[in-house]
């Protein structure tokens, strides 16, 4: 995985794996809703690609929204790279510096925990991507899905 796709972390891939899993392997509270442990994700290249798209774009351009600067969704992109799902979803984030931290507020934040520990989700890509010009620093995108 290339350093500007993991925002220069070592260990990237893996350690996103091991925390998304670790926090699947229990049931967990996301907002008021309890969700009830789920099977472990696996990683996909093409969802990488899409996350790593999104992610170089925001860092890029300087902004930070679900939706392209062209006007594409999270959907939009991940069939753009190639993936037929049949579920999808994303999380986003910016300014943190480590997995540690940006998942530790995905879990925090309801709807990004609820992405998280969806059931439906098998796959999933994540991206980092530094730029020091832009206003956050670090780009996170994580895209989640079940093939067709």
């Amino acid at each position: 995985m290339p350093a500007v796709t993991s925002c220069g972390l070592s260990n990237f891939q893996q350690e996103i794996l091991n925390r998304l899993n670790q926090a699947r392997a229990a049931s967990r509270m996301c907002g008021n809703t309890l969700y009830q442990a789920a099977a472990p994700l696996a990683w996909n290249g093409k969802l990488f690609d899409a996350a790593a798209g999104h992610s170089l774009d925001m860092a890029n351009n300087n902004y930070f929204s679900h939706t392209s600067q062209d006007g594409r969704s999270f959907s939009q992109r991940i069939s753009d790279a190639g993936y037929a799902w049949s579920a999808v979803g994303e999380n986003i984030a910016a300014g943190q510096r480590t997995v540690e931290d940006v998942m530790n507020g995905w879990l925090q934040s309801p709807g990004h925990c609820a992405n998280i520990m969806n059931g439906s989700f098998t796959e999933v890509g994540v991206s980092c991507v530094s730029n020091d010009a832009s206003s956050y620093k670090q780009y996170w995108t994580m895209d989640l899905a079940r093939p067709r």
